[in-house]
């Protein structure tokens, strides 16, 4: 494709049961989208008629059996399978789960190709998905697996942007997975994303402690202080503005998350229930740190929603709308870094600065 064309963001639709195929629609039905974009649908031009007939959306589709045939500035349907598909709205089940899984296989697959720019899925169950030839708790652990790079789960908002150490770990697993390599590892991935795909050229990191209170002293905890704060110590040694520990329940109630750049919580409910009680239906989950960009929303497939028409489709809209931010900030990092000796442009990606 020319230059000229716009950003090709590929779109997995996820649990055909959930609220996927609705958002999905419910997004591009603006036709102003396709003026930022051109998004192609990984799933069956048979089941998005179906979609679009059960919800009354008027919109377009343009079908291809391979995705050198997509349209530019065109709502692109590549079709994955050609059978007939039983949908039944709000069902957890086998069905849901597999072409979600199909879907996805060949949106990565055209990603790692470099036949689309960016990928942004929609929500899948992490209950039905699982097969023999697919065993990973979710998106981010799959992406993982088939991409390059150290991912980690990174969510965002205007305002706010909360990563993680552990992700989809057990409670009783959070600290045995929490080690000084993972924490370097965490702090060195989400550190470039914020310069190389957010344009921050000095970020200002905050990390919330292991325990209650950091531990107090070691009375409710040692991880703090014989893990944590020697490993910050060291980072902090090597020039990164990074710092910690802070007692996580006071953190975001006092504000104090405004004075950062992004936030890592120790372990899922850490960072997320904070995060979705300040952005939920308006943040993204991007995973950092991989060669390829993807983002989605920071909902999952809400069955008790499905088919209704009720669901709202502001956090996916912020998906595409993140992918194709990050994708050229970081096509602009990789040019100037191609020529250091043209200061002008560096304003593209140091417009933003550290609070």
């Amino acid at each position: 494709m020319s230059k000229e064309d716009k950003i090709v963001v590929g779109i997995s639709i996820g649990d055909i049961n959930g609220i996927g195929s609705e958002i999905v629609l419910k997004t591009f039905e603006d036709a102003r989208m396709l003026e930022f974009c051109t998004p192609v649908i990984f799933a069956s031009v048979k089941l998005m008629s179906f979609f679009k007939k059960h919800f009354e959306i008027d919109i377009n589709f343009h079908g291809i059996d391979k995705i050198e045939d997509l349209v530019p500035k065109k709502i692109n349907v590549l079709n994955v399978w050609k059978e007939h598909v039983d949908v039944t709205f709000g069902e957890e089940n086998k069905t849901g789960g597999e072409y979600a899984i199909k879907s996805l296989r060949s949106a990565v697959s055209e990603l790692k190709n470099g036949k689309i720019d960016a990928l942004v899925t929609a929500p899948i169950n992490k209950s039905n998905i699982q097969s023999e030839d697919f065993n990973f708790p979710g998106h981010t652990d799959f992406l993982a697996k088939e991409l390059q790079g150290e991912s980690l789960m990174l969510m965002i908002s205007e305002d706010l942007r909360v990563g993680l150490l552990t992700d989809h770990v057990a409670v009783k697993d959070v600290v045995k997975n929490i080690t000084r390599e993972r924490i370097d590892k965490k702090i060195n991935t989400i550190y470039h994303t914020l310069v190389t795909d957010f344009g921050i050229e000095r970020p200002k990191i905050a990390v919330l402690g292991i325990n209650p209170h950091n531990g107090d002293n070691g009375v409710i905890g040692a991880e703090d202080d014989e893990l944590l704060r020697p490993a910050l110590d060291n980072i902090r040694k090597n020039g990164k503005m990074v710092f910690g520990p802070y007692a996580a329940d006071s953190f975001f109630g006092s504000l104090n998350y405004k004075n950062f750049d992004a936030i890592i919580a120790s372990y899922h409910d850490q960072g997320l229930v904070p995060f979705k009680t300040l952005s939920f239906g308006k943040g993204v989950n991007f995973t950092a740190g991989l060669n390829k960009v993807r983002t989605s929303p920071d909902h999952g497939t809400a069955f008790d929603l499905a088919g209704k028409n009720e669901a709202n489709c502001e956090s996916f809209r912020e998906a595409v709308f993140s992918a194709i931010s990050i994708f050229e900030t970081r096509a602009q990092y990789a040019e100037i870094s191609k020529n250091p000796l043209q200061p002008a442009k560096k304003k593209l990606y140091t417009k933003k600065k550290s609070k």
